[in-house]
């Protein structure tokens, strides 16, 4: 694929299939209406899509803290999520806009089409908009999100993950995945992360435990947005 940026143009390494998500994961109906039914279509990148958009500016970033509400904390074993956005040569990405969302720590997410019977959290909420800084870096401090039972299969659970929505500097520049943590046994039984071939890039999908005293426990983790190295597009 080739980009132009200011009459200047660059060819992105194609990624490698095996690297990527089978998308449409089997028993689990709901991912057939989040993947294309169709390849993509080809077509000329005009301004509208080779454009930096100053529309980002007006979405506005939100707190960092997803861990409490005013002077209430959520219930759940406290975290702090410390994630690098880098490109295929490993350069940061400042200014990147990382959407982020995840369930509470009994397992239910803040939506109206969660159907888990697992209690809401008055004082969690869930979703956050942060923007890289010039290293490329985010850090979000919050709670651990549970496994939960997925609906419409046959029992399986997912386990612990937190999602990402990664926005670059043109329009099509858009990472949507999942960051999983380690050490979790339902890891290796879930369809979703096994629906990337290849174990490298499974692994990558997997966040890094940094021992550290204090009350949070703290986790690494980083997102390659492009080229044969690119982290794993996940529904």
């Amino acid at each position: 694929m080739v980009y132009g940026v200011n009459d200047m143009a660059y060819v992105v390494p194609p990624r490698d299939a095996r690297t990527q998500s089978a998308g449409v994961v089997a028993g689990y109906a709901q991912t057939a209406s989040r993947w294309p039914a169709q390849p993509a279509a080809r077509r000329p990148h005009g301004i509208s899509e080779l454009t930096g958009p100053r529309a980002f500016s007006r979405l506005k970033t939100t707190s960092a803290d997803l861990a409490g509400q005013g002077a209430r904390r959520a219930l759940g074993q406290l975290i702090d999520v410390r994630v690098s956005i880098v490109d295929e040569d490993g350069a940061p990405v400042s200014g990147a806009l990382v959407e982020i969302w995840h369930c509470n720590a009994a397992g239910k997410y803040l939506h109206p089409n969660d159907a888990n019977d697992a209690p809401a959290d008055p004082n969690f909420y869930g979703a956050a908009r942060l923007a890289a800084d010039e290293r490329g870096r985010i850090e979000l401090r919050t709670i651990k999100p549970a496994a939960y039972p997925v609906p419409d299969t046959d029992g399986w659970w997912r386990p612990p993950h937190i999602h990402f929505s990664v926005w670059g500097r043109v329009w099509l520049s858009r990472l949507v995945t999942q960051m999983f943590f380690p050490g979790e046994p339902l890891n290796e039984h879930d369809h979703i992360l096994n629906a990337v071939p290849d174990p490298a890039a499974r692994a990558g999908c997997i966040a890094r435990f940094v021992p550290q005293a204090g009350s949070a426990l703290v986790y690494e983790h980083q997102l390659v947005v492009r080229g044969r190295n690119a982290s794993p597009g996940l529904p």
